[in-house]
C-alpha cells in the first residue's frame, strides 16, 4: 500500500512538472482575422509592423538553384576579408561538408572571424573530425539546444533556419542544407532541388541580427562593429522585410506573415513546399481565397519524392477537404523539392526556411523573407511551372478512392504531425 502511494505521488509530480514545462513553452495559437481590400505589395509596412520587423528599400537579390548554390557560396566565403556568419539546421559529413569546412577553415586562418551556429539535432552527423578541424582552425562552433538537462523544457525548439552573412555586407537564406544531397541539378532521385536567395543591402543587417539571435542566446557574445555591421547603402531596388520572432504572448511571426498573405490575396496564391500540413484555420482560408477568385496552387513532393514520406502522409490527411475548397494540389515524385517559396498575386513572395506546418510555424527558429518584387514573384513562378509539368495532379474523384492502408497512415501520421 505504500508503495502504491509514493508511485502515485511520483507520477503525480512527473505530470505536474511535464504540464509546466508545456505551459512554459507553447505558443499560443489564436484564430487570426483580417479585413482588409489592399492589394499585398502595397502593405510592406503593414507586414512587417505586425511581424515585428521593419521593411527596408534599396536591396538586391540574386536566385540561386540547386548544386549551383554551393558554387557560389563558398567562393563568396573565401572571399570574406572581415567575418563569416553561418546558420543551418542540418550538416551531415561528406563531400559538401569537407568542402565548406575546407573554406571556412582557411578563412579563420587568415585572421577572419568564423562563427558557425549548428542546430544540435539535425547536424549530430557533422563529423567529430571535420569539428575538430574547424575549431583547431580558430572558427567558433556552437550547438543550438544541445541534448542536456538544462534544455529540458526547449529540446523540441529546433533552429531551422539556412543563413550566412559574409563580412555584414551580402547575406545568403532559403531552404539548402549541406548535406551530399544538395549537389547536382536534381537530376535524379538521390539529388535534391532547392532554391536560396543572395542579398545585397541594407536587409543584410536584419539577418545578421537574426543570427546574432540564436548566437548570443548560446554563447552569451555580443559581436559589434563594422567587421559585423557595417553602414550599407542602397545596391538596388528591391523592398524587403526579414521575418524570424517567436514572441511568448504571440503567435510566431512567420506564421502571422503566411495567414496575413493568404487572406490578401486577390488573383493567385503559388506556394512550393516540402512539408505541407496546414493547420484548420489556413485551409479555411484558403478556401475563402478561391471563393474570392484567387487561383491557388501547391506543389510538393510525393511520398516516393520525400526524403520523410510519413509527413506527406500526414499532409494526405486534409487533401480531400483542400480539394473540395477548390486547391489545386499537385505531387511532384522524381525527387525531393525542398524550396520554401510562395507567391501572392504575381507581386510578393516568400522564401526562406519555413516548412508549412505545424512545427514550422509554432515551434522551430526560422526565416523567412517578405519581399515585394514583380520580377522576383515572376522569377519564383517559372521555377513552379518548370516542376510542375513533370509532378502529377491530385484529382478529388481518384483521391476519395484511395486504399483503406493509404487512409490509415494518413490519418495515424497526422496525429504526430508537430513532430514530424
Amino acid at each position: 500500500m505504500e508503495g502504491s502511494f509514493w508511485g502515485g505521488l511520483l507520477l503525480a509530480l512527473v505530470t505536474v512538472q511535464v504540464l509546466v514545462i508545456w505551459s512554459i513553452r507553447r505558443h499560443r495559437d489564436p484564430n487570426l482575422q483580417i479585413d482588409c481590400d489592399y492589394p499585398v505589395d502595397k502593405l510592406m509596412p503593414s507586414l512587417s509592423g505586425l511581424t515585428l520587423g521593419t521593411a527596408v528599400a534599396g536591396n538586391r537579390v540574386e536566385v540561386h538553384e540547386n548544386g549551383a548554390f554551393f558554387d557560389v557560396l563558398l567562393e563568396r566565403i573565401r572571399a570574406a576579408r572581415q567575418s563569416v556568419h553561418l546558420e543551418t539546421f542540418l550538416w551531415k559529413d561528406g563531400e559538401l561538408g569537407r568542402r565548406v569546412a575546407d573554406a571556412l577553415i582557411e578563412r579563420a586562418q587568415a585572421g577572419v572571424q568564423v562563427r558557425v551556429m549548428l542546430d544540435a539535432q539535425g547536424s549530430k552527423e557533422a563529423g567529430k573530425d571535420v569539428l575538430q578541424r574547424m575549431r583547431d582552425a580558430g572558427c567558433r562552433v556552437t550547438f543550438f539546444h544541445e541534448r542536456a538537462l538544462r534544455n529540458i523544457g526547449v529540446f523540441n525548439d529546433r533552429d531551422h533556419r539556412k543563413v550566412v552573412v559574409i563580412d555584414g555586407k551580402e547575406a545568403f537564406a532559403g531552404g539548402h542544407c549541406i548535406v551530399d544531397r544538395w549537389l547536382g541539378n536534381a537530376e535524379d532521385g538521390q539529388r535534391y532541388a532547392d532554391v536560396s536567395v543572395q542579398l545585397h543591402g541594407p536587409i543584410v543587417h536584419s539577418l545578421q541580427g537574426a543570427f546574432s539571435e540564436n548566437w548570443a542566446g548560446e554563447t552569451g557574445e555580443l559581436f559589434l562593429g563594422d567587421d559585423v555591421f557595417p553602414p550599407l547603402e542602397p545596391a538596388g531596388d528591391v523592398l524587403i522585410h526579414a521575418v524570424f520572432a517567436k514572441p511568448e504572448n504571440s503567435a510566431p511571426t512567420v506564421k502571422i506573415l503566411h495567414h496575413t498573405v493568404i487572406c490578401l490575396a486577390r488573383k493567385r496564391i503559388w506556394i512550393q513546399n516540402p512539408y505541407f500540413i496546414p493547420e484548420p484555420d489556413a485551409i479555411d482560408a484558403f478556401g475563402e481565397a478561391v471563393k474570392r477568385g484567387v487561383d491557388v496552387r501547391v506543389l510538393m513532393p510525393s511520398t516516393s519524392g520525400s526524403d520523410n514520406p510519413m509527413v506527406q502522409h500526414a499532409g494526405h490527411r486534409n487533401f480531400e477537404k483542400l480539394l473540395r475548397c477548390g486547391v489545386r494540389l499537385f505531387e511532384y515524385p522524381h525527387t525531393l523539392l525542398h524550396q520554401k517559396i510562395m507567391t501572392v498575386d504575381g507581386v510578393w513572395s516568400a522564401v526562406g526556411s519555413s516548412n508549412f506546418d505545424d512545427r514550422s510555424f509554432e515551434t522551430n527558429d526560422e526565416i523567412t523573407l517578405s519581399i515585394a518584387d514583380a520580377a522576383l514573384a515572376s522569377r519564383f513562378d517559372a521555377i513552379f511551372e518548370r516542376y510542375v509539368q513533370r509532378a502529377d495532379e491530385v484529382k478529388l474523384e481518384a483521391w476519395v478512392r484511395r486504399g483503406w492502408w493509404h487512409k490509415a497512415k494518413d490519418n495515424a501520421f497526422y496525429l504526430l504531425n508537430e513532430l514530424l
